[in-house]
């Protein structure tokens, strides 16, 4: 297991109405009543979570927001958000959670969903990222605008802790003219003209091109 302090903190990018997402994510797997949560009750209890799968540990502000939301619960971590976690000889204890038994079931899925998909992100733009270092590549490897709807932050937020660059995270971000917009304008002249008038000077406007000549 390769732990190593954290370079940057990536959690304090995060605007400040980030954890409306944790409300809607909670919402949508408990929109009524929750009878495994009757079933527990309010006994104190500890889970451990364990990875079981090598990769980039990520996610770990929002897997703490969705026990802060539903109150009474402590999380621990054992590894630093960025860490590679080696589970090649078996699973790892990679944090735990405290709270009372309804409550840390409550959040269990939700929490563990986020991230896995988190660390999955995380992993394999690592391994894109490494993977341009070894062949002195001198670009920088960049994500998309093609995130799952609803969780563009997280994934995007993972990408960063991956070590890519986020490109743009969304419309309004940069502009950038695909083969649509030349088509629906005439040409790359008229394109660049149009979105001139709207972002002024400090705005970038990229042109994808259609061949490297």
């Amino acid at each position: 297991m390769a732990k190593r302090k954290r370079e940057h903190d990536f959690s304090h990018l995060l605007p400040p109405q980030w954890k409306n997402c944790i409300d809607q994510w909670l919402q949508e797997d408990i929109p009524s009543f929750d009878i495994g949560g009757f079933v527990v009750g309010e006994d104190p209890k500890a889970a451990t979570l364990f990875t079981k799968t090598s990769g980039v540990l990520c996610g770990c502000a929002f897997f703490d927001a969705v026990f802060e939301k539903l109150g009474g619960c402590e999380v621990e971590w054992l590894f630093e958000e960025g860490d590679f976690i080696d589970a090649s000889q078996g699973k790892v204890v990679t944090a735990r959670v405290r709270g009372p038994a309804r409550k840390v079931l409550l959040g269990e899925r939700t929490a563990l969903n986020i991230l896995s998909r988190a660390s999955g992100v995380a992993t394999v733009t690592r391994k894109a990222v490494e993977a341009a270092k070894r062949e002195r590549w001198h670009g920088m490897v960049a994500g998309t605008r093609k995130t799952t709807p609803g969780f563009r932050l997280v994934e995007k937020y993972a990408l960063l802790v991956g070590g890519a660059a986020t490109h743009r995270d969304n419309l309004s971000a940069m502009v950038m003219l695909k083969d649509n917009h030349v088509w629906a304008t005439g040409s790359i002249t008229n394109a660049v003209a149009k979105a001139k008038v709207c972002v002024g000077f400090s705005m970038k406007i990229e042109v994808e091109g259609s061949s490297e000549a």
